[in-house]
């Protein structure tokens, strides 16, 4: 499986395959990474907002 149709899995924004073999771990797995992910996209605006928008709005 390709990263970016990971990805788009994680963030509902493909449908994941029907005939994919889904386990219990396999639920749990993919939901930590799901969490991550997020908090991952979080952090980055965060540093973003920090480093660009607010010292341009400051002059």
């Amino acid at each position: 499986m390709g990263i970016w149709k990971q990805i788009a899995e994680y963030l509902y924004i493909k449908k994941r395959d029907p005939n994919e073999e889904r386990t219990q771990w396999m639920k749990y797995m993919h939901g930590m990474n799901r969490i991550s992910l997020i908090m991952f996209l979080i952090a980055v605006i965060i540093i973003l907002i920090r480093l660009v928008i607010i010292p341009l709005i400051r002059r």
